[in-house]
């Protein structure tokens, strides 16, 4: 996973390291071949990524996380795990980019009293299975989803994001 630190805030995260830990334990949980695959992970602040969420959703807030996925792999029907990512050309696999905010980050991580190193490495996570065409609009896909991000949590040894 190639990172862009677009904000200062980022400096002190270990961003390098947690990305390529979730990806590893992301795309290994779901059998997708690491080696071949490729993402990138822009790390903005609140600014940037409100500029984001209205172009591409029409909300001019700030989010957490943002990901543009490169192949369309959801089957259309709630609750289906998604399709494999399919080869390119030249045998790489692309799956697509993501955006993190550093302020909104930081906000939850305290709210949520978490270390930041671990709720980033959740976004990340969650953003890699919205690349690989899983969502949580529905409710049968958010529980599948939940599902997945804790169970790759776990293998990370972090605790599962929604148990309260």
């Amino acid at each position: 996973m190639d990172v862009l630190l677009e904000a200062s805030g980022w400096a002190d995260v270990p961003l390098d390291q947690l990305a390529q830990e979730a990806m590893r334990a992301t795309l290994t949980h779901l059998d997708v071949p690491m080696d071949d695959s490729a993402a990138s992970l822009m790390a903005c602040d609140d600014a940037r990524i409100a500029d984001l969420n209205e172009t591409f959703r029409d909300k001019p807030t700030p989010t957490n996380v943002l990901s543009w996925p490169a192949q369309e792999l959801a089957t259309g029907t709630a609750g289906a795990v998604p399709r494999k990512p399919e080869v390119d050309f030249d045998g790489t696999i692309e799956l697509g980019d993501i955006a993190i905010a550093h302020e909104t980050c930081v906000k939850e991580a305290k709210t949520l009293e978490k270390p930041l190193n671990n709720h980033v490495t959740h976004l990340i996570v969650h953003g890699i299975l919205h690349l690989l065409g899983y969502d949580h609009i529905e409710d049968t896909d958010a529980a599948l989803m939940q599902r997945l991000e804790a169970e790759i949590l776990e293998k990370l040894g972090l605790d599962d994001p929604y148990c309260i």
